[in-house]
C-alpha cells in the first residue's frame, strides 16, 4: 500500500475537544499528515494555543470556541468552518468529562452532566456535521471510546455507561452512514494520563493496578494515538466502518501478567 493513502493534504478536520490532552495530540497528528485542522473547545485561550500549534506546522486553522453540549454552538462552528474552508472531511469527537464516586451516591445532575458531555455531545456533533461529511464523499468520523466501553472500572459508572453508548453509536452510524460515503469508527485509548484523569492514575493504588494489568507495564503517551487516528481519517480506511481500534498496551487482551 502506498503511503500516499495516509496523506491528508487538502482535507479539513474538526476536532471537538481538541485543545488539550488526547484530542490535541490527534489534532496535531492530522495536521502533520497534511490536513487543515480546527481544534475547538469552550475555553478561548486554549483554542488560541491549539490553533497556533496547527499553524506552526504550516496548516490552516480557525479560532472558534464551541460547546459540545450546545447544538447552537456546534451549528455556529459548522457555519464558520464552512465559510472559512468550504467543507469538512474529518470529524473527531474527543470532548468529555469523568467522575469518580460510588454509584449509589451519584446524583441525577452528576450522571446527566457526564453523559451529556460524552454520548449526547458525540451524537449531536455527528448530526450537525453530517451534511458536510456526506458532501465530502470521503467523510470520516472518529469517536473516542474507552476501555470503559468494554469493561467496568470501580466507581466510574456514568463514564463507562456513556463510553459504552459511544461504541454502540459508532457501530450504528457506521452501518447507517456507509451508504453516504461516511466511515464512522472509534478509538478506545487505554490509560493515558491527562488533565482529566492524572489524579486518578499517577502514583495511586489504582494506577499501580493498571500498570500491573498492562502487558507493556506503562501508561500510554498521547502521541501514540496518532497512528490510529491517521489510519481511520485516511483513504487507507475506505473499507473500515463501525469498528473500534483499541490502543492500550495490551490491557484489553490481557489475562495473567505475572
Amino acid at each position: 500500500m502506498s503511503l500516499s493513502r495516509f496523506d491528508l493534504t487538502g482535507r479539513v478536520a474538526v476536532v471537538i475537544g481538541g485543545t488539550t490532552g488526547l484530542g490535541m495530540a490527534i489534532a496535531r497528528g492530522l495536521a502533520e499528515a497534511g490536513a487543515d485542522v480546527v481544534p475547538t473547545g469552550r475555553r478561548a485561550v486554549l483554542v488560541d494555543e491549539a490553533c497556533a500549534v496547527i499553524e506552526a506546522l504550516g496548516r490552516r486553522s480557525l479560532r472558534h470556541t464551541a460547546d459540545a453540549t450546545d447544538r447552537a454552538s456546534l451549528e455556529a462552528l459548522r457555519g464558520a468552518v464552512l465559510e472559512a474552508f468550504g467543507g469538512v472531511d474529518i470529524l473527531v469527537n474527543s470532548a468529555g468529562r469523568t467522575l469518580r464516586k460510588p454509584s449509589a451516591d451519584v446524583s441525577e445532575p452528576e450522571w446527566e452532566a457526564v453523559t451529556a458531555s460524552i454520548v449526547n455531545a458525540t451524537v449531536r456533533a455527528c448530526q450537525v456535521f453530517y451534511e458536510p461529511l456526506k458532501k465530502s464523499g470521503r467523510g470520516r468520523v472518529i469517536n473516542i471510546a474507552s476501555l470503559g466501553s468494554f469493561l467496568a472500572f470501580h466507581e466510574v459508572a456514568p463514564y463507562c455507561a456513556a463510553k459504552s453508548a459511544v461504541l454502540s453509536l459508532t457501530r450504528s452510524l457506521g452501518c447507517e452512514w456507509a451508504r453516504d460515503g461516511i466511515c464512522v469508527n472509534a478509538i478506545a485509548p487505554g490509560f493515558f494520563p491527562t488533565e482529566l484523569n492524572a489524579n486518578l492514575l499517577n502514583d495511586t493504588p489504582r494506577g499501580r493496578e493498571v500498570l500491573l494489568r498492562t502487558p507493556m507495564h506503562r501508561f500510554g503517551r498521547p502521541e501514540e494515538l496518532i497512528g490510529a487516528a491517521l489510519l481511520l481519517a485516511s483513504d487507507a480506511a475506505s473499507f473500515i466502518t463501525g469498528q473500534c481500534l483499541t490502543v492500550d498496551g495490551g490491557y484489553l487482551a490481557s489475562g495473567v501478567n505475572s
